[in-house]
């Protein structure tokens, strides 16, 4: 913090990350769109420089897309995109399960049992965009279980992406089943991992990961 109170730069840019990326994710930006830094800057109350920043964040990420000569827009996912990011983490997540379970001594499913909770909680309240981040925060902790800092890394990028396509289908499966079936899909999964035995684990991966809705 500045000696007047004001954030400091990178703290700028981090709020605006946040910022942008809860609004792409909640719906307020859809696929597609223009993403005009005037309109931003004026939105968020924040100058361009840190935007900028921000924007290209988002681009690492995989959410926004910069074109030449024609600004930033919010990235749209083909269905060819969608099936290959699905692809890519089914064998990343059944990696992990090969060579994180059985578990080690001393480690736990502490982080599966809180992006769970947290999922229960977004659905007891309504709230798709913190369901969509619980979800996202459960897969990711799935993979740290095998402990391999470059398997994370690699994966990362592709949760990050499919949220795009899981925040809209999120939607779609509130509208055709009960709220909870998200919740009781991914307890199911939990359960498994629980076991310690990878073939239970990556079993219960398989039949997870159905694409109609979200995996």
């Amino acid at each position: 913090m500045e000696p007047d109170g004001a954030l400091e730069p990178h703290s700028l840019v981090e709020l605006s990350v946040r910022r942008l990326r809860h609004e792409i994710l909640s719906g307020a930006f859809a696929p597609g769109e223009r993403l005009i830094e005037e309109q931003l800057t004026q939105r968020f109350g924040t100058s361009r420089a840190p935007l900028r920043e921000a924007l290209r964040s988002l681009g690492q990420q995989g959410l926004v897309e910069h074109l030449p000569r024609r600004g930033v827009r919010v990235a749209e996912l083909t269905p060819t995109d969608v099936d290959e990011l699905f692809g890519l983490r089914d064998v990343l997540e059944r990696y992990a399960m090969q060579t994180a379970l059985p578990l080690r001594d001393g480690q736990s499913l502490e982080g599966l049992a809180e992006a769970l909770d947290g999922m229960a909680a977004a659905v007891e309240a309504d709230d798709p965009f913190s369901e969509n981040e619980a979800h996202r925060r459960f897969h990711v902790a799935l993979v740290e279980l095998a402990g391999h800092r470059q398997l994370q890394l690699v994966y990362e990028p592709v949760i990050l992406k499919l949220q795009l396509y899981m925040a809209a289908n999120l939607r779609r499966e509130a509208e055709q089943r009960a709220p909870s079936t998200g919740v009781a899909r991914h307890r199911r999964l939990f359960d498994a991992v629980s076991s310690g035995d990878a073939a239970i684990a990556i079993d219960a991966l398989t039949r997870h990961g159905a694409r109609t809705y979200i995996g």
